[in-house]
């Protein structure tokens, strides 16, 4: 079964830095008439050079971002422009893991509020309990819910912000470049911290990332883009073992692909 089903997907922002005076900004299209599905419970990578439109994408499947044309279907409902009343139910099961969590975190607010605002906000029961849990679940002691993000180091901010996404079960997790900023060591266990959650709440997972070792590694399925075009889409062994479009041959020629150890990411 689906859990998205996209469609001819495109994207515009306007063009600031070409605005005139007393006229609309011109736009540029991020993304080119994508169509695309995501099975319930699969892993999907999203690669590409930079600009080609990987975050927007992601941004536009949670609808923090609202496409000018085409349709996403979110289990069979077309959400493509729903406002934010009507998003409001699905906000639970679309959750977002972001780059930077020094920058998605309140600097003024301690963990457990970070993790507690959600589930407060869609009305969830026992909520100082379910942030010592899940706390603990992405390998947090409960005593970190006193502590401020700028208390913690870059691998345990990134697993607040792993906490405050898995905290209300959702069905989907769009994850933006989330080891990107890490060392080898952390990037690892973040990594394996994702792959059990995954196993453990049945999450389908949207994955973007400019390591494609890593990629190789977590997703089952991958999409490459170009200039907000797919060029290549397909099962991840596959794609790897023989790309054929000469963007993926050259993203996978750029980028150093180790053999991945067994027992690495334990």
């Amino acid at each position: 079964m689906s859990l998205f089903e996209v469609a001819d997907l495109r994207l515009a922002v306007p063009d600031l830095a070409e605005k005139r005076p007393f006229r609309a900004a011109p736009s540029i299209e991020i993304l080119r008439g994508l169509s695309f599905a995501i099975a319930e419970g699969a892993s999907v990578g999203i690669v590409g050079e930079s600009g080609s439109g990987k975050s927007t994408l992601g941004r536009a499947l949670v609808r923090l971002m609202e496409p000018t044309g085409g349709t996403i279907r979110f289990r069979g409902e077309d959400i493509t422009h729903r406002d934010a009343a009507a998003m409001r139910p699905l906000r639970r099961d679309l959750q977002v893991i972001f780059q930077d969590p020094s920058s998605s975190l309140n600097p003024r607010h301690t963990v457990g509020r970070i993790i507690a605002g959600p589930l407060r906000f869609h009305g969830v029961e026992g909520v100082k309990g379910r942030v010592a849990a899940v706390l603990e679940e992405v390998g947090l002691p409960a005593q970190t819910a006193r502590r401020y993000p700028h208390e913690l180091s870059g691998g345990q901010r990134q697993r607040v912000g792993i906490a405050r996404a898995v905290a209300l079960s959702p069905r989907f997790i769009f994850a933006d470049e989330i080891v990107s900023g890490l060392d080898t060591s952390t990037q690892a266990q973040v990594i394996a911290l994702i792959e059990r959650l995954r196993a453990d709440h049945g999450l389908t997972l949207a994955f973007v990332s400019h390591d494609l070792s890593v990629v190789r590694h977590l997703c089952e399925r991958l999409i490459v883009l170009q200039n907000g075009r797919i060029v290549e889409e397909g099962d991840t062994a596959t794609i790897f073992e023989a790309p054929q479009h000469p963007h993926t041959q050259a993203l996978k020629a750029a980028i150093p692909l180790p053999e991945v150890e067994a027992g690495w990411l334990g």
